[in-house]
């Protein structure tokens, strides 16, 4: 995993435990067909893709709430 990939994606989901989550979950649907929504002239590791895709904004995610939840 690239650490400048790493440090940049930390400025746009600033939780670690949510980045870990989040890059995690892509990494498994790339590994499963899921085309990458980027493009790079080097060959980078599936877990620098998605962070490369958080990077530019590309992964959106949310947050549970269970107080939303009960709304329903």
């Amino acid at each position: 995993m690239r650490e400048d990939y790493l440090r940049q994606a930390q400025k746009v989901i600033q939780d670690p435990n949510i980045l870990i989550n989040v890059v995690s979950r892509r990494v498994k649907q790339l590994k499963y067909g899921s085309k990458p929504t980027v493009e790079s002239l080097e060959k980078l590791s599936l877990e620098d893709i998605a962070l490369l895709e958080i990077i530019k904004g590309n992964i959106q995610y949310e947050l549970y709430n269970p107080s939303k939840a009960e709304d329903l």
